[in-house]
């Protein structure tokens, strides 16, 4: 993993805006529509290429491909695992649920959410390899003349943890969700190995950690979210057990969407369940309204030595561009709980979490990650002098 010892890097959470032409081959295969495996191919080696200079020339250090081949950061398993069919119903979350106007607004703002959300139905495990072989291919393509990128741990690749495929994807075929989750993790222990292996920095996208308990597992209890967040990090660990600590970061959130959020499971009560994870490095909100305050949450944990913090300093659902000096205010406040050395500059969650949804303007990303590395210099300034 990248780190530095004179100036604040910069990252993000993984996925960005896929270009117009790209979304609609990823919305066309959804579909099951026909579609040209060389275009689909040649659309996609443009579209990781692009976001890849683009992140480069706003000043990202620590880079993705941007999810470009996937249609969601959290359901592109279907098309690489085993078991999963059909779609499933929607849940309205618990904080929009008393809002119905509010709902219809942000439909017409982002549009329908185009993306299957299939039920497990069968025993999971890996079907397809390509998928994966060919993302990698075309990341490492993109990156040809920046090895040290590579070697250096200045390039990651996302994957969906085990908790969150559950999350998304209902559980028809398994007995316990202990038992679907754990075959869940058994199946994607082979993606994250694979994505190691070529050399990237793995993250694990863990929203199940702290969005689902106003989600997809608002039906439990307080107490049984959090034995199911336990059982989660165990079973992320060992879907881990083969990797790296220090090659590995995880991302925590309670949903990349604009709404009330006075549902949010407060982050004291899952940070220690946190904190086990194998993942060195974690990445989590802290720059939106809800969740801007715990910073004194992590100024009071006991984290452990080894551990780097990514935290969002840019919002990932408003198209307002922070301010340089308040990026370099929220930076310095984390580099005095765990030393600068041991700070990323990030943003709270993906800007395009799902692929023709959502109504981040894709220019305005790039500037907000402008904004970013501007501030991560004011910090670097400030902080090293």
């Amino acid at each position: 993993m990248k780190l530095s010892t004179d100036r604040i890097l910069t990252t993000h959470v993984g996925s960005l805006p896929r270009p117009a032409g790209v979304a609609d081959l990823l919305l066309a295969k959804e579909r099951g529509d026909p579609t040209d495996p060389a275009l689909f191919d040649e659309r996609m080696r443009g579209a990781v290429a692009d976001a890849l200079a683009r992140q480069r020339e706003a000043g990202v250090d620590v880079v993705s491909d941007g999810e470009m081949s996937k249609i969601g950061y959290a359901t592109y398993m279907k098309d690489r695992l085993t078991g999963f069919e059909g779609d499933s119903d929607r849940q309205v979350s618990l904080d929009q649920a008393p809002y119905p106007a509010f709902r219809e607004k942000m439909l017409r703002l982002t549009g329908p959410q185009p993306f299957r959300r299939p039920r497990c139905t069968g025993p999971v495990a890996v079907a397809d390899r390509e998928p994966l072989r060919r993302d990698i291919d075309r990341y490492r393509a993109a990156l040809e003349g920046e090895d040290v990128a590579v070697s250096s741990g200045g390039a990651f690749m996302t994957a969906a943890s085990p908790g969150v495929i559950s999350a998304f994807q209902p559980n028809d075929y398994y007995p316990t969700h202990e038992a679907y989750v754990r075959a869940v993790g058994e199946a994607m222990r082979e993606e994250y190995e694979a994505i190691v292996e070529a050399g990237f920095v793995l993250q694990v996208d863990c929203p199940d950690l702290a969005m689902a308990r106003h989600t997809a597992f608002q039906d439990l209890s307080e107490p049984g979210f959090l034995e199911r967040v336990e059982l989660h990090v165990d079973v992320l660990n060992d879907a881990l057990r083969n990797v790296p600590a220090a090659s590995t970061r995880m991302h925590l959130c309670w949903g990349n969407y604009e709404g009330p959020h006075d549902h949010d499971i407060p982050l004291a009560k899952i940070l220690g369940a946190v904190m086990r994870a194998k993942p060195t490095a974690v990445s989590f909100e802290a720059s939106n309204p809800r969740h801007a305050h715990e910073w004194t949450v992590w100024a009071e944990a006991d984290i452990p030595a080894d551990k780097v913090l990514i935290p969002g300093v840019i919002d990932s659902t408003t198209n307002f561009i922070e301010h340089p000096e308040l990026v370099a205010q929220r930076i310095a406040t984390f580099a005095a709980i765990v030393g600068r050395e041991r700070v990323l500059a990030g943003v709270d969650c993906g800007f395009g979490t799902f692929a023709g949804y959502g109504k981040m303007d894709p220019d305005i990303c790039y500037a907000k990650l402008r904004a970013l590395a501007e501030g991560a210099a004011i910090a670097s300034e400030r902080l090293w002098g």
